[in-house]
């Protein structure tokens, strides 16, 4: 394990030609101070864990005292905010501090979320506050443990300064980590201000460092755009079936590598809905649970403009009538696997679509059901199961039960072997709303014991622990409709 003096610096983003953001120094707290430290995302930078003890850490990553080869820079990029282009966004309250390379080889961005004011800031703080801070601090933890690509939260940061937004809250920064920061809306901005020359060159360089077997292919911008396709399709269809619902699928706010980025209002379901809305200032529903597919097709066209440059009009319809097939084929092969068919059949998609017109219907928990149907038995004997429990009229689960029974005896299903496998893939512990804002209201007192109780959780939520039980619990009389914004 290595040291803070030790991390090894390849700042290849900040070293792009002129234009592609602005160096900034960040803005610390007063009186900063080690609010909680993510164990798995320190291994990630090869850091020991006492580093994190050490005043030098804080000074660091809280902008005080940058480390040798620390090169703060704010990246520029515009976007469509729901479906209204906006042609100047960027890290208007982060700053990249730095790529790190680790002994495996692998880089990663160093980015410090609630740094202070850059020239994208439009009259902003450029802080973050407590709320937001720890909802991405967990989610992102809590999506890694899911097993769906994700920036990663490194630490958090508190001090004395006061953020003001409709009233004065606890400011709090955010070290957040991942491959690359680089955005959907980084393509549009060089696109749409006409130069192109630095949409080949942005592309080049994400080639070479995220999909290096492209690099000097013929036709690589054409298969890039493609394997950008591919990897969206597939991350949507690991959100449906989680139950995951993003709330702000702006452009600027999709990953060039497939990856859930920027969590603002996002909502894991309790009551299955459909429809459900999760971020308050979503009035029409834009980004609803079930639009979501839909959405990422449309963000995946603005990308296909921004790059025809690049590639053909023909290339880029290929590529975008591609995606559909791709997220219906990712999201039946999920949908197999938290049901514990071993077989592809032609009427998986009528099995599924019968359970959620059922769950809708009845308003039953996403996660607890699937969590439940581990438990289902194949004996025509069998009594009621776990699964029909959740259900207010159990009479409206038989109908599906007798289908699915039959089909799992039909592939000859041994319960105690499915049950194993369901259990690795429907979690029993994801970050509900309730729960955040749980360990959301203490740390604003100051104790952040909550938040890394629950990162524990959340980093392993596929195995039952009797410590952990009460986060399987329905949300109390509180915790029921939170209204969450994109100010979250």
């Amino acid at each position: 394990m290595s040291s803070l003096e030790q991390l090894r610096f390849d700042n290849t983003y900040a070293h792009l030609p002129a234009g592609f953001g602005a160096r900034v120094a960040p803005r610390p707290f007063p009186g900063a101070r080690l609010e909680s430290v993510n164990p798995a995302a320190l291994r990630l930078l090869d850091l020991a864990p006492e580093q994190a003890r050490r005043p030098e850490f804080v000074a660091a990553f809280g902008g005080e005292k940058p480390l040798p080869g620390m090169e703060p820079f704010a990246m520029v990029y515009a976007g469509h905010q729901f479906g209204v282009y906006v042609p100047r966004l960027g890290d208007g309250r982060a700053l990249l501090l730095g790529q790190v390379r680790n002994a495996a080889g692998e880089s990663w961005d160093l980015h410090l979320k609630g740094a202070g004011p850059t020239p994208f800031s439009r009259g902003g703080d450029g802080r973050a506050v407590v709320r937001s801070t720890i909802r991405e601090y967990l989610c992102g933890e809590a999506m890694h443990g899911l097993g769906i690509p994700t920036t990663r939260g490194l630490c958090i940061l508190g001090g004395d300064e006061k953020v003001y937004r409709e009233e004065p809250e606890r400011g709090a920064m955010l070290v957040r980590l991942a491959p690359t920061h680089v955005r959907f809306g980084t393509f549009e901005y060089f696109h749409h201000t006409e130069q192109q020359g630095h949409v080949a060159a942005l592309a080049d360089h994400v080639i070479a460092a995220h999909f290096p077997h492209l690099s000097g292919v013929e036709g690589r911008h054409a298969r890039f755009y493609a394997e950008v396709a591919e990897r969206t399709a597939r991350l949507m269809a690991r959100w449906q079936a989680v139950g995951f619902a993003h709330g702000v699928m702006n452009t600027d706010n999709m990953s060039i590598l497939g990856l859930t980025l920027d969590y603002g209002p996002f909502g894991f379901l309790d009551d299955f809905e459909p429809g459900f809305i999760c971020n308050h200032s979503d009035d029409r529903g834009r980004y609803a649970f079930d639009q979501q597919p839909r959405i990422a097709l449309w963000n995946l066209a603005c990308l296909g403009e921004a790059l025809l440059s690049l590639l053909s009009e023909d290339e880029a319809r290929a590529t975008l009538g591609a995606f559909q097939p791709a997220f219906s084929a990712h999201f039946l092969a999920a949908m197999r696997d938290k049901l514990g068919l071993r077989e592809a059949r032609d009427e998986d998609r009528a099995l599924v679509g019968d359970l959620f017109s059922r769950m809708a219907e009845a308003r039953v928990d996403y996660t607890r059901l699937f969590r439940a149907l581990g438990r289902f038995e194949t004996s025509t004997s069998a009594g009621p199961s776990a699964a029909s429990a959740l259900f207010p009229d159990p009479a409206a689960f038989t109908p599906w039960a007798e289908q699915y029974r039959a089909r799992l005896r039909s592939e000859g299903s041994v319960d105690a072997e499915r049950r194993e496998r369901m259990d690795r893939v429907n979690p029993r512990y994801v970050l509900r709303n309730w729960l955040a804002e749980a360990a959301i209201r203490r740390a604003e007192q100051g104790d952040y014991s909550e938040v890394d109780r629950l990162l524990e959780a959340l980093a392993d939520p596929f195995t039952e622990r009797p410590e952990f039980e009460a986060y399987t619990a329905p949300p109390p009389s509180w915790g029921r409709h939170l209204v969450v914004s994109c100010s979250s």
